[in-house]
């Protein structure tokens, strides 16, 4: 009976293919923190792999805060609720964009503050409150929510402007929309 002849190649295969599968099976399923990670060197690697968004700089007359850091013994388990209706979270401004957001809900609320102090919570005079901001007047939509508050969208081509009148203030918040492409409304459905 004849032996099979292995070749260079083949002899050296098996011994990197078992190295290369040992080493992918190490990190499998593993997590460590920065001190386990040797410091200030698993928190460049750390950061290095995780995926960054859009930087956001400090719009005029907004201070800068600070980033927030993350507390607590690791990852949360998935939310399914928050995952079966993310079509509804609006898509947050950044950059420019968002400046241009933090500045049209400024000049918002200043328009609005009248009618807050006046407690005039008519869905027309808030209506005509922002139309007379330059907005369009088919693009504003004004409803009571009970009958000491006012909510109103706009849809300001570049953006959205969503928020209340009520007796304490105004509040708008700025987006660009929502995930679906639905525009400034609200999706409805989901699963």
């Amino acid at each position: 009976m004849t032996k099979p002849r292995r070749t260079r190649a083949a002899a050296g295969a098996l011994p990197a293919a078992v190295a290369v599968l040992a080493v992918l099976a190490a990190g499998c399923g593993t997590q460590s923190s920065d001190d386990d990670a040797g410091g200030a060197a698993g928190s460049a690697r750390t950061s290095a792999a995780a995926p960054s968004g859009p930087a956001d700089v400090p719009c005029p007359g907004e201070s800068p805060t600070p980033t927030p850091t993350a507390t607590g013994s690791g990852e949360l388990p998935p939310d399914h609720y928050a995952e079966n209706h993310g079509f509804r979270v609006p898509i947050p401004l950044h950059g420019r964009a968002r400046c241009a957001g933090l500045a049209a809900a400024a000049r918002i609320e200043k328009a609005l503050r009248p009618l807050s102090e006046r407690r005039d919570f008519d869905p027309e005079h808030t209506r005509e409150a922002l139309t007379a901001l330059g907005y369009p007047a088919g693009k504003v939509e004004s409803s009571a929510n009970g009958d000491q508050a006012v909510s109103f969208l706009i849809d300001a081509s570049t953006m959205c402007l969503e928020g209340s009148l009520n007796r304490v203030a105004a509040e708008t918040d700025a987006f660009g929309g929502y995930p679906d492409g639905t525009g400034c409304e609200p999706p409805r459905g989901g699963h």
